[in-house]
């Protein structure tokens, strides 16, 4: 048997184990199987592509002719059945996003949509799009390129749109602005939003305020100079966040307007019509100090939140998330919609993929339905 077809053979049956099973140790096992279940719970028909295409080529050439040789095809049909399996798994996130958005809101709130086939099946990677025009590397702060942020916006600068706001994930110690949730910024951007996202300070030189005073400063930025790029944010402002960035979200959500996180800038508006996790580690910063634990800084007056998580995520339990809505929706009036998706592990906004889409579509319902309630007030 040809060496390249073996060798695909078993990446292909580890890829299904690490999509379908989270594994949480030991660390090099871990740091290789969460890079391939990360890009392959997303994509696994590209791992479907390159299967069928070696099994292929394999009779092609004559390379399946002991029982050995039949043995791998074999496994390799297995292993093709199973990323079906999380091809499937994938698809089904469109259903349980519609349930959420109806049970917290009301029935109908979730409309029904047709996922993009063409960009999600071949061109998953390429977040661009046309109509959309990045301005990158504005200046928010005095703290170099830890203090840079990218506006997206219809090249048409439709005025009067809303403010969607995003903070990247990365341990709070690494990661940048434009890497995580582009498929969402672009298509909030081609519907006349305006998207920024911002780089903030990072461990081990900074720590807790710092990140959040960035976020702040970051959120008075866009109410003062959104407008330039056609936002207006008494439309909305909404803020999200991937992993990390999650946590600063529910964070700046929860905080608004609180002197101690706004130095210099205290009667600042930093107040969010409504906070979207992704993803999101959503408990204690490091030191454990309960300031920092949104579950802590629940209140009545907060505003909507949307959280969405992975039933598989291997970094952070759903447990800790469940605890911030529970927390939430025990104290405040505004809705709480949790979206656990099947299948679905850290860092799922990477690519355009049947989840991330199907989340896109209810996380656009969802500011639908906030904004009209706002405007209805």
């Amino acid at each position: 048997m040809a060496v390249g077809y073996l060798v695909t053979v078993v990446l292909a049956a580890l890829i299904v184990v690490f999509c379908m099973v989270p594994i949480r140790g030991p660390k090099p096992l871990f740091y290789f199987s969460y890079r391939l279940g990360l890009v392959f719970s997303e994509i696994p028909h590209f791992a479907l592509y390159g299967l069928v295409a070696a099994t292929a080529l394999a009779f092609a050439e004559g390379d399946i002719a002991t029982a050995a040789d039949w043995a791998f095809v074999g496994v390799g049909a297995v292993a093709a059945i199973g990323l079906v399996v999380v091809l499937r798994r994938g698809i089904r996130t469109a259903p349980v996003v519609q349930q959420a958005l109806d049970e917290a809101l009301g029935a109908g709130t979730a409309k029904r949509r047709r996922p993009p086939l063409a960009r999600i099946l071949l061109r998953p990677f390429f977040r661009r799009r046309g109509d959309v025009r990045r301005v990158r590397n504005l200046g928010y702060g005095d703290a170099g390129r830890r203090n840079l942020l990218d506006v997206y916006h219809h090249r048409a600068r439709p005025q009067g749109g809303p403010i969607l706001i995003h903070f990247h994930g990365g341990h709070y110690d690494q990661g940048r602005k434009d890497t995580q949730s582009l498929p969402m910024l672009y298509r909030f951007a081609s519907k006349g939003w305006v998207g920024i996202s911002a780089n903030y300070r990072l461990r081990p030189s900074f720590t807790h305020p710092d990140h959040l005073i960035d976020v702040k400063k970051v959120i008075v930025w866009a109410r003062e100079h959104a407008k330039e790029y056609g936002a207006d944010p008494a439309a909305g402002v909404f803020v999200t966040g991937s992993s990390a960035g999650a946590h600063l979200a529910a964070q700046a959500a929860l905080t608004a307007g609180k002197p101690a996180y706004q130095p210099g800038f205290e009667e600042a508006d930093t107040s969010v019509t409504a906070a979207i996790a992704l993803n999101g580690f959503l408990g204690a910063y490091f030191d454990g100090d309960p300031a920092t634990d949104p579950v802590q800084l629940a209140r009545a007056d907060a505003p909507p939140f949307l959280i969405a998580h992975g039933d598989l995520d291997e970094l952070v339990p759903t447990q800790n998330p469940k605890a911030l809505v529970t927390a939430l929706r025990a104290v405040s009036a505004a809705p709480v919609v949790y979206v656990e998706m099947p299948g679905g592990h850290h860092a799922f906004d990477l690519f355009h993929s049947f989840r991330f889409e199907a989340l896109i579509n209810g996380i656009e319902d969802f500011t639908t339905w906030v904004r009209e309630k706002e405007q209805a007030r």
